[in-house]
């Protein structure tokens, strides 16, 4: 079934056999905003209408968070938007947003996922996150190393909320952080792209 038929973390937690946690396990990196890409959020923040459609909330604040940070691991990671991540049939979907490891057949070829992120659909954080961690199992499956950590986030552009799955204990990450504060925000991102930077270059 598509991901988006778990409708909260506890099903998802039940289901898979997984322990939930909570904890601050973000360690915001040393990342500071370019000032061209500070302009571009405040002006959409000013200017864009972006109430009435997910694609704007998606592509002027989430994508251009997630593609702002990419930037500067773009030699070993991917951002790929909506591409199919599909494990069984219980597991198979299209996430918005999948950093996955670069592949050395060129960036057409699609490999190991390391992070993905939901967008909160409706603000519905709840459903994101049922959504996110199913998300989660799929990558790891497919990782076919059950060790590794597959970051998440569920975010509605404003909003971003991180968590990460390791073997079978899911951490919901304590502190939510908030595109006004940008600054704090690409430090949050830039860690997570972070630790995938480090499980690549480890493998």
């Amino acid at each position: 079934m598509p991901f988006s038929s778990f409708k909260n973390i506890g099903a998802v937690i039940k289901q898979f056999n997984l322990t939930y946690r909570e904890e601050n396990f973000i360690v915001p990196a040393e990342a500071t905003p370019r000032e061209a890409f500070r302009a571009e959020i405040e002006f959409s923040l000013r200017e864009v209408v972006v109430d009435h459609s997910e694609h704007a909330i998606c592509e002027n604040f989430i994508y251009s968070t997630l593609k702002e940070v990419w930037k500067n691991y773009k030699d070993k990671l991917m951002l790929w938007s909506h591409r199919a991540l599909n494990y069984d049939e219980q597991l198979s979907g299209v996430p918005d947003y999948i950093i996955a490891q670069r592949s050395p057949q060129g960036k057409v070829v699609f490999d190991r996922p390391y992070f993905l992120l939901v967008e909160a659909k409706e603000d519905n954080f709840t459903q994101g996150w049922g959504q996110c961690l199913a998300e989660l199992i799929a990558a790891r499956s497919l990782s076919e190393n059950p060790k590794q950590t597959i970051f998440g986030i569920v975010s509605n552009g404003e909003k971003w909320e991180f968590g990460k799955l390791t073997l079978d204990i899911f951490t919901k990450n304590i502190k939510k952080y908030q595109l006004e504060a940008l600054d704090e925000l690409v430090a949050a991102v830039s860690y997570v792209f972070e630790q995938c930077n480090l499980q690549v270059s480890n493998r």
